[in-house]
């Protein structure tokens, strides 16, 4: 059964809710060995299922997913072993790699899962009626997803259910969630319109366009009106960290009973000052291009022809004076050697 739009209720699940014997004898193929797939692919093995890695003969990923213990076929032949198949590379190429080596690989009753809704809600990928189609998506970076199943903790994640049709893909795709250790911390149920949607429209209004764009324009506003662009630099970014981890453990309120009472008092009267009703409405705009798939045609056929938008956005953002002052000041300062070494534990391996 296909799902409709779905009312997200907030059942939440744990381990006690999980039966990992939904998928110990099936066979799952991880295609891509990117950020989530060494993570999801390593989980899953020392939980116990049998794991094959999906690689073109060509990629260099190979040798990290054999150096990890884990074996490794063409994707096509991965598929083709496979009962479940998770595609894991990333979503420009998921269509592809779906048509030329997934779909001519599945049988009746396979499961197609994935981490994230976008080939699927907007129709790039069109699975067989007589497959179980999930979605198990960890809420953090793939290396964190190791990292906190090596130290015996969890990751939180979401659980969505688009093609039922064994009756057993509830059971498979939490047995999967399990694997990955996202059922010690919680898995949260939804529906791929609904993660894909909320996803697409919290990177584009605040955690990746919102936020960037905020830092550049009080950055320039700082450094126009004569301040030093070292001070603006710290104003506006380097203290952003320290917020956004006050409000990561204990939320806004948290973050409010741990500032100052002149921060508290001057972020109350003029916040909404700054993100105000215009802004909403750009947001409404910004959702409404999500939901109704203008931004999902704009990047299909983006990508179609080459990236040329993207590769001039790219360009400017990284020419942005805020990063050059940035670059000079974290030189200076010893809290680069933990960034560095952050950098090094997070990078992701190419898929």
């Amino acid at each position: 059964m296909t799902e409709d739009t779905q009312t997200f209720d907030s059942t939440v699940y744990y381990d006690d809710d999980a039966d990992e014997e939904a998928i110990a004898h099936e066979t799952v193929a991880v295609l891509g060995y990117g950020s989530q797939g060494h993570a999801h692919a390593q989980n899953l093995a020392e939980s116990g299922v049998d794991v094959v890695v999906g690689l073109c003969e060509d990629s260099s990923s190979r040798a990290a997913a054999e150096s990890d213990g884990l074996r490794y076929e063409t994707p096509a032949d991965a598929a083709a072993e496979a009962d479940v198949v998770s595609v894991l590379v990333p979503d420009t190429v998921q269509p592809d790699v779906y048509e030329n080596a997934v779909e001519p690989n599945l049988e009746a009753g396979d499961t197609l899962q994935f981490a994230h809704g976008f080939n699927i809600h907007y129709n790039q990928i069109q699975p067989p009626e007589d497959v179980d189609v999930t979605m198990v998506a960890p809420k953090s970076p793939g290396h964190l997803v190791r990292r906190n199943y090596e130290n015996d903790e969890g990751t939180p994640g979401l659980l969505a259910i688009y093609q039922d049709a064994t009756g057993e893909a509830h059971d498979k795709g939490l047995a999967y969630a399990a694997a990955i250790g996202c059922t010690r911390a919680g898995v949260v149920e939804t529906s791929f319109r609904e993660e894909t949607e909320t996803d697409l429209f919290g990177e584009q209004a605040v955690l990746c366009g919102g936020v960037t764009s905020l830092i550049k324009q009080g950055y320039e506003t700082l450094v126009d009106a004569g301040y030093s662009p070292e001070m603006a630099y710290f104003e506006v970014l380097n203290e952003l960290k320290l917020i956004v981890d006050l409000m990561y453990e204990d939320g806004l309120g948290g973050m409010w009973d741990s500032v100052s009472y002149t921060a508290e008092y001057g972020g109350l009267s003029r916040g909404d000052e700054i993100i105000d009703d215009q802004v909403r409405a750009n947001m409404e705009e910004v959702l409404e291009d999500v939901q109704n798939g203008t931004f999902a045609r704009e990047w299909i056929s983006e990508n179609q022809a080459g990236r040329p938008a993207y590769t001039q956005l790219r360009n400017a953002e990284k020419n942005h004076e805020i990063e050059a002052v940035g670059e000079e000041l974290r030189d200076l300062f010893a809290w680069q050697e933990e960034a560095d070494e952050g950098e090094e534990e997070s990078a992701e391996v190419s898929a």
